[in-house]
């Protein structure tokens, strides 16, 4: 029985895996706001009432795809930190390091990452599961300014009076044992990631970046100095 129970298994992941590759072609074809269960029931051979076995609504596949989609650039953020940590480097080289690979997987996957940070899918409101896997790459960032105020090598950035009040809520939801002054900064910094990576993929810097590499290292440089990341030997 546990043999057969196994097989059964085996067949539904393997065609749960087979419905989330068609709809991702289709998102790169058409886009989210057409996905249709029926276009993939019809693409895969299937019955649409078979396909209803694995996701009984179309929102229901567009979350798989979402959360699945949070957790691959969560990965490559963790990875990219784990790596940098490894080679014992200045912590502004592992900002970096971490936000070119969160750019890399963005730029090898732009319709997964438009349907994370594009337009909004008409009548589709992400619920509460996709929350984890899209905190994964602003842990990662809190995680590495953390390990540099632990080390020594982070100073607070200046924060206005005006500004906190805010600092301390963000700061009490996100990171208690940061300072709100390098919390605001984070969320910033945060925003401004993908706010370049937004305007890289969605064509608003045609005709206007020419050397992108350079120019992201360079931007993402300067986020990480606006967190309060040094390098330990100058302050800087």
């Amino acid at each position: 029985m546990s043999t057969v129970r196994g097989a059964r298994e085996r067949a539904r992941t393997e065609i749960t895996l087979a419905i989330k590759d068609e709809a991702r072609r289709q998102l790169a074809a058409e886009g989210a706001s057409t996905l249709s269960l029926r276009a993939v029931a019809r693409e895969l051979g299937m019955v649409s009432s078979a396909l209803y076995r694995y996701f009984p609504s179309r929102d229901e596949l567009l979350t798989a795809l979402i959360v699945d989609a949070y957790d691959a650039l969560g990965e490559a953020a963790e990875t990219a930190r784990a790596s940098a940590a490894g080679s014992s480097g200045p912590y502004p080289a592992r900002w970096t390091a971490v936000t070119c690979a969160v750019r890399a997987w963005a730029l090898a996957h732009p319709h997964e990452y438009a349907l994370l940070y594009g337009s909004p899918v008409p009548g589709y409101s992400a619920p509460q599961d996709t929350v984890g896997p899209a905190s994964r790459v602003g842990l990662t960032l809190i995680g590495l300014v953390r390990e540099a105020h632990a080390a020594g090598r982070a100073e607070v950035p200046p924060l206005g009076a005006t500004a906190a009040a805010e600092a301390a809520r963000m700061a009490g939801d996100l990171a208690p044992d940061l300072p709100p002054a390098t919390v605001a900064a984070l969320v910033a910094a945060w925003a401004q990631l993908f706010g370049l990576l937004s305007f890289e993929l969605f064509g608003q810097f045609h005709r206007v970046v020419e050397d992108r590499d350079a120019f992201f290292a360079r931007a993402t440089g300067e986020l990480a100095r606006t967190v309060g990341l040094t390098t330990g030997e100058d302050g800087r």
